[in-house]
């Protein structure tokens, strides 16, 4: 089965997402079947600088004085899967750089590793991941070659997404055809993977589940 996942590095819920699939994928191997899957790259804020600032600030200039209370539904939400945000370390940037490399990682079979990595450098450790020395460093971590190359095929990436009418991540595509959206509980994802194992022949992009938690394309987070 292959399956892609739309996601940002600054998206809370693409972290949160992404870790409960992981877990429905790894009960799915279990069973004896295959899943393949592949990172693919969206943009909640193309605009932001590779320069960062402070997540905080970020998050007050667009939420005003409520933004830390509106966090914490995040930080607990990420908290029971034992995941750590820490918003007050994080550094909001671009992520341009970032989908590249997790682009050449996965032409490595580390795409998701990559990807994980990077959640962890943002939300947990406050590293900015449009920093080309962080990002070396995190490459060199998992033992990813970075080429430099990618770029275009983010950008590539990028306007599918478009066509493909996705204005919110996390969003899971499988087989191309049948989507799930938002950070659903790690049970929805495990049957919607067993579903898509019995399907076949339906009409692109069809959802699995009622959309849940996630961030849309103009940089607001369900928080």
């Amino acid at each position: 089965m292959k399956v892609e996942i739309f996601s940002d590095i600054v998206c809370p819920w693409c972290y949160i997402g992404h870790t409960r699939f992981t877990k429905a994928a790894e009960r799915f191997r279990a069973k004896g079947g295959t899943i393949e899957v592949t990172m693919r790259p969206f943009q909640l804020d193309p605009d932001a600088s590779s320069e960062g600032e402070p997540t905080t600030k970020a998050l007050e200039r667009k939420f005003g004085a409520n933004a830390h209370q509106m966090t914490q539904r995040v930080v607990q939400t990420a908290a029971d899967d034992g995941l750590k945000i820490d918003y007050d370390k994080a550094v909001s940037a671009n992520t341009l750089e970032a989908h590249r490399l997790i682009e050449v990682a996965g032409r490595q079979g580390l795409g998701g590793a990559m990807a994980e990595r990077l959640f962890a450098a943002y939300f947990t450790e406050g590293l900015n991941v449009g920093d080309p020395q962080v990002l070396g460093r995190l490459a060199a971590e998992l033992g990813v070659e970075d080429s430099g190359a990618g770029a275009d095929e983010v950008r590539e990436q990028f306007a599918r997404a478009r066509a493909l009418g996705i204005s919110g991540v996390p969003l899971f595509l499988f087989e191309g055809k049948y989507a799930v959206s938002g950070a659903q509980p790690e049970d929805a994802f495990a049957a919607a993977i067993d579903e898509v194992a019995e399907r076949t022949g339906q009409t692109p992009i069809t959802q699995l589940a009622a959309p849940a938690d996630g961030c849309d394309d103009d940089g607001y987070c369900a928080v």
